[in-house]
């Protein structure tokens, strides 16, 4: 995933920024991490460069 898209994503629950915990990645890309929103407090994996926004429940 693209750095840069960060700008554009948001917490699908309540519309809340999200915040980076990366644990893998480089200068460009992220590989592997957690977007956390930092209105509601609901984390969304990164796994092989793609963000997973969708409910936990249908994960």
């Amino acid at each position: 995933m693209n750095r840069w898209i960060l700008e554009y994503l948001c917490c699908p629950v309540c519309k809340g920024d999200l915040s980076l915990t990366e644990t893998e990645g480089t200068e460009t890309e992220i590989s592997r991490g957690t977007l956390t929103c930092t209105r509601c407090g609901k984390s969304y994996p990164v796994e092989n460069g793609i963000a997973d926004l969708l409910p936990e429940k249908e994960r």
